[in-house]
């Protein structure tokens, strides 16, 4: 009868506590959305510029992205947007780098420079910080803001405080926007090894894939080639779709190219079938990120291919782009790879 009479206090007891913490969640929530109303009729009725209902709720989308405390992660206005699927489809007018947040400095930073762009022609490179766009401190910017302020129609002039990697100084570099045309893929035959096939990846869009295939299929066609040489130096990223089909060319049919979790379950995508199967070497380097350490990572689990080269940039996280009902978009970090 003691034993009875003690479980069920303890049963009370778990109900108590578990209603009191429902109660205190309800409340915080409730008094938190309490001062959300209170703020915007403060702002409505006292505030000395007005300010609109969508203006205070892309500010307070913003605001919520911004607390992920997520350099990879933002509230994308409907131009940003519209600028950024134009930067998939490899095209855009702008200065010709990539540029990320390493971990160990959290400062905006050229991942990589495009060849024969006005950046690569200014002599910017992989590894120098970008302090200042036209005067804007941007040390602490977000990705995507700092692109839409390189961005702009080509002809038109954007300055860049630039600081290397070995100089205390900010270099003020002025440059011209022009049209960037990114051809993801390009390959050669190597004329003091005309048995090998070099084949350089700049980037993964939605083309990436069929330009690979067509590329090798071309050089191979032409010549016998013993081997292929894959460079993913300073590629940083891009479509996880276009990485995961690129990646599924070298690895054997069934084989994972990827590991993704995310915070219902972790995935396994699999190779629909090897195309490529030539004796392979893969090149990387601190600039090689995100989708290339994909690309990479998969060849090398499976042995595919050798990695040559040094550290990769470290970013193995996935953003997911939603599309929100005015043309803008959050784009969120919202799986990792393994």
């Amino acid at each position: 009868m003691a034993k009875r009479r003690e479980f069920f206090f303890g049963v009370v007891s778990g109900l108590v506590l578990a209603a009191g913490l429902l109660f205190l969640m309800v409340s915080l929530n409730t008094w938190h959305l309490g001062n959300a109303f209170k703020g915007v009729s403060l702002i409505k009725a006292r505030a000395l510029e007005p300010l609109g209902i969508r203006q205070m709720v892309d500010g307070a989308l913003k605001g919520i992205v911004h607390e992920l405390n997520d350099p990879y992660s933002v509230y994308l206005e409907p131009e940003e947007f519209q600028s950024l699927q134009t930067h998939m489809k490899g095209t855009y007018g702008g200065l010709g780098i990539y540029v990320g947040v390493p971990e160990e400095t959290k400062r905006l930073t050229v991942m990589a420079p495009i060849k024969g762009t006005p950046a690569a022609k200014a002599g910017i490179k992989s590894g120098d910080e970008i302090w200042e766009i036209d005067g804007k401190d941007a040390r602490e910017m977000d990705i995507d803001t700092a692109v839409s302020l390189m961005k702009g129609p080509a002809g038109t002039k954007v300055t860049l405080g630039i600081r290397s990697p070995n100089e205390k100084q900010v270099r003020q570099i002025p440059l011209i926007r022009e049209i960037i045309e990114i051809p993801s893929v390009e390959g050669k035959i190597l004329e003091q090894y005309p048995d090998l096939a070099y084949v350089n990846i700049s980037m993964f869009n939605d083309m990436t894939g069929e330009e690979l295939l067509n590329t090798v299929t071309e050089l191979t066609k032409k010549n016998r080639c013993r081997g292929l040489i894959l460079d993913l130096r300073n590629n940083p990223g891009g479509s996880l779709k276009a990485a995961m089909e690129t990646g599924g060319f070298f690895v054997p049919k069934g084989e994972p190219v990827v590991w993704l979790v995310d915070k219902q379950r972790t995935q396994a995508f699999l190779s629909a079938g090897r195309s490529i199967d030539l004796p392979l070497v893969v090149l990387i380097n601190k600039g090689s990120a995100s989708a290339s350490e994909i690309l990479a990572g998969a060849i090398k689990d499976v042995q595919a291919g050798t990695l040559v080269g040094e550290n990769t940039f470290g970013k193995g996280i996935v953003q997911s782009v939603f599309k929100l009902g005015d043309g803008a978009a959050i784009k969120i970090t919202t799986a990792k790879y393994l």
